[in-house]
């Protein structure tokens, strides 16, 4: 499917849950979100059944989001589901990692090809600070399971903030020297709780590039552009939607938890796909690629969803 702009379409970003066992300071409020009751959240099948729509519609590529996706129960069914579908290339998932030593392994017995692991310091204190119910010995773990069971060529999803961990970028990069990983520097993105944070919080990521001209380029890969250390065995990612508007070559779409279709992470238009199925369903989705807005107005104004990070999908 191509949108009206001319953008292929081909990139699924499915919620699982707005749950989630951290609180980051970005993300959601300090007391969580309430529970909702079951019928409100998409049912495995559901699940499934839009990712099967999605694919006939042209999509190639799922990844499971939340909230944090480990928490939800039946998580594995959902990934043998969708993995079980024809034409599907990659079945991802993004998470924080504490739960990983024991589902790792699960996970990738049921079908998941790759791991984003969010990880927005590698100081203890500023990590339980950040997420307040967390402990840095978690993720660390986390990613230690991730590799024993089989997954290869780790994205660490690192949130730059300005006057948090902009010190510790250098931390960040000598990762990259000892283990295969990608570490990817987000922009941080004004909504949600810290969508009237100082703008000194908000860094480009050429700011990286700045402080270690070393850097050379490499080919991009999505919205990454990318870059290495020299005799690296790992890659640097920047992800820039405030400073590098990359919305011309967007090409995904997002599904919350509680069944909403979005074409654009920062827009206030949703198409509710619960209650429909087979071609009604394949319909609604092509409706919104369609539909899909042109681009963010982060630089203008905070995003203009009412929507947390965690009740859209990270």
């Amino acid at each position: 499917m191509q949108d009206q702009y001319g953008r292929t379409v081909d990139y699924l970003r499915l919620s699982v849950t707005d749950l989630c066992n951290y609180r980051c300071q970005y993300c959601m409020p300090p007391e969580g979100v309430c529970k909702r009751p079951h019928g409100h959240i998409l049912n495995v099948e559901e699940c499934i059944e839009v990712g099967k729509a999605a694919v006939r519609c042209g999509v190639k590529k799922i990844r499971l989001t939340g909230g944090e996706p480990l928490v939800r129960r039946g998580l594995l069914d959902i990934c043998r589901g969708l993995r079980a579908i024809p034409g599907l290339e990659e079945l991802c998932l993004t998470t924080n990692g504490s739960l990983l030593p024991e589902l790792a392994r699960p996970l990738r017995e049921a079908g998941v090809d790759r791991l984003n692991i969010s990880l927005d310091t590698l100081r203890p204190d500023r990590f339980s600070w950040l997420t307040r119910l967390g402990h840095l010995a978690e993720p660390l773990a986390g990613i230690r399971a991730a590799e024993a069971a089989g997954f290869t060529h780790l994205k660490l999803d690192t949130v730059l903030i300005g006057g948090f961990n902009d010190g510790e970028i250098g931390d960040f990069l000598d990762l990259t020297r000892k283990h295969p990983w990608e570490v990817r520097f987000i922009e941080l993105m004004p909504m949600g709780p810290c969508a009237h944070w100082e703008n000194a919080c908000f860094l480009p990521g050429e700011a990286v590039l700045e402080r270690y001209p070393v850097l050379q380029p490499l080919p991009s890969q999505g919205v990454a552009r990318r870059y290495c250390l020299p005799g690296a065995r790992g890659t640097v990612g920047l992800i820039s939607p405030m400073s590098h508007d990359f919305c011309g070559d967007c090409r995904r779409i997002r599904v919350t938890a509680d069944g909403k279709l979005k074409g654009c992470l920062h827009s206030r238009e949703e198409l509710s796909l619960r209650g429909l199925h087979g071609a009604d369903l394949e319909t609604a989705i092509q409706k919104s690629i369609l539909q899909k807005p042109q681009r963010h107005h982060l630089t203008d104004r905070p995003s203009d969803t009412p929507r947390t990070m965690n009740q859209i999908g990270g």
